[in-house]
C-alpha cells in the first residue's frame, strides 16, 4: 500500500500518523494507535516494505476495522510482551486455539506521544495478568524510532548504485516493571508480505523448534550457518531458534520477477540471558531468541520476523531492560539483493543461492 493512501486512510479513520523523514529521503511512518511503525518507504518509492491490513486501503473500511472489537492487526512493526503462554491464554492450561486472546491493554494499548530530544517517543503504561504463573505485573513500555543510515553506504557494489533503494531505522525500546510480580520480556514482531523466504543466520547448526503448524521438509533448510524457510504455505506455522546459536540478524526476501525487496533486522542476542517464550509442548524449557511465523488464513496473509529480549522480573534480578535494534530495507534487482544478502546475512554457496 502506498504512502499517500495509507496516511489518508488512517487519518480518515481517526488514527493519525507521524512521519519521520531521513536525511536520504526515506520515510518512517509511526502509528501511535498500537504503538507501531506502520510503514517504511525508500526515497522516491511509495511502496511500503511492510504488510498492512487490507482494511486500511480506505478510510471507511479502516473505521469499521477499528470499531469492530476484534484484534486490530494493523500490520508493520509492533511490540508485544512474552511469554505468550502466560499472557495470551486466559484459560491456561487449556491451550485450545479458540481461547487465544490478545490483551487489548497490550495491543493496541494506550500509547501517547512524548517528545524526547526532538524525536517522538511512544509511551504505554499497562497491567497484565500472567495466567500460567498466576501473577500480575504493572509495566511501562517506551519506544523511540530514529532513521538509520544504509550499513552498506561505504561498501555497496558500484554496479548497484542507483538501482537499489534503501530505507531504515533504529528502534530503542525499554520495558520496566513498576509493580506486581512476574517474569516478562520484550517481544518485537515485524510483518512483511507473505510468500517470501526467511533467513536466520546461526553460528552453528540449530534445529528450529516448531511452535505450531507443520512445515514440509522441502520448505525448511537447516545448515551450520543458517535456518532458511520458504514461507508460502496456507494456514499458520511458527518456528523458534535458541539464543546460543542465533547470530543476531535475520532477513526476509520477497517479490516477483526480477524486482524484489529484502528486509533485515539487526538485534542483540544474549545467550547468558533468560528468554521467556517457549512452545506449548515445552513450557518449562528455556525460550527462544528468534522466531518466524507464516500466516495465510482469515487473520491475513503475512510473514513475521520476530525476536525476543531476555526477561526481567521473576527471579532474574532485573526490573528494567533496554533494547536497540536496526531495520535495513532494500528494494531492487534480485541480483543486487543477492549481493546485499551475502554481505549482511553471510556467504552462501551457489547451490543454496539457486534454491533461494
Amino acid at each position: 500500500m502506498n504512502y499517500r493512501d495509507l496516511t489518508a486512510s488512517l487519518e480518515g479513520a481517526g488514527k493519525p500518523t507521524r512521519a519521520i523523514l531521513a536525511a536520504d529521503g526515506g520515510r518512517i511512518l509511526l502509528l501511535p494507535h498500537g504503538g507501531r511503525v506502520i510503514g517504511l518507504f525508500a526515497a522516491g518509492d511509495d511502496e511500503n516494505f511492510y504488510w498492512t491490513h487490507p482494511a486500511l486501503e480506505s478510510a471507511a473500511a479502516a473505521r469499521n476495522f477499528y470499531a469492530g472489537g476484534e484484534w486490530e492487526n494493523s500490520g508493520g512493526d509492533r511490540t508485544w510482551i512474552a511469554p505468550e503462554l502466560d499472557i495470551f491464554f486466559p484459560r491456561y492450561p487449556d491451550l485450545d486455539p479458540s481461547g487465544y486472546f490478545q490483551p487489548r491493554q497490550l495491543d493496541p494499548g494506550c500509547y501517547r506521544v512524548e517528545e524526547c530530544d526532538g524525536a517522538p517517543e511512544l509511551v504505554s503504561r499497562l497491567s497484565l495478568d500472567l495466567y500460567r504463573s498466576k501473577g500480575r505485573v504493572d509495566l511501562e513500555v517506551r519506544k523511540r524510532v530514529t532513521p538509520a543510515a544504509n550499513p552498506l553506504r561505504h561498501e555497496t557494489d558500484p554496479a548497484d548504485a542507483g538501482r537499489v533503494r534503501y530505507a531504515g531505522y533504529s528502534q530503542r525500546t525499554s520495558l520496566a516493571i513498576t509493580g506486581g510480580q512476574g517474569r516478562v520480556g520484550l517481544w518485537s514482531l515485524l510483518q512483511m508480505p507473505h510468500g517470501g523466504k526467511m533467513i536466520i543466520p546461526t553460528y552453528s547448526r540449530s534445529e528450529p523448534r516448531l511452535y505450531f503448524g507443520s512445515i514440509p521438509a522441502a520448505d525448511l533448510e537447516v545448515s551450520g550457518r543458517a535456518v532458511r524457510w520458504r514461507m508460502h504455505a496456507r494456514g499458520a506455522h511458527k518456528i523458534g531458534v535458541r539464543a546460543v546459536a542465533a547470530a543476531g540478524r535475520a532477513g526476509y526476501c520477497c517479490g516477483s520477477g526480477e524486482r524484489a525487496s529484502l528486509v533485515i533486522r539487526n538485534f542483540k542476542v544474549d545467550p547468558s540471558g533468560e528468554y521467556a517464550d517457549a512452545p506449548a509442548e515445552q513450557p518449562h524449557e528455556p525460550g527462544d531468541a528468534v522466531q518466524a511465523c507464516s500466516v495465510d488464513n482469515a487473520m491475513g496473509s503475512f510473514s513475521e520476523l520476530e525476536y525476543h529480549v531476555p526477561a526481567i522480573g521473576g527471579g532474574t534480578g532485573r526490573l528494567h531492560c533496554e533494547d536497540v535494534s536496526e531495520v535495513w530495507a532494500f528494494r531492487g534487482p534480485r541480483a543486487a539483493l543477492d549481493r546485499i544478502r551475502e554481505k549482511l546475512l553471510g556467504d552462501y554457496d551457489e547451490t543454496l543461492r539457486q534454491r533461494l
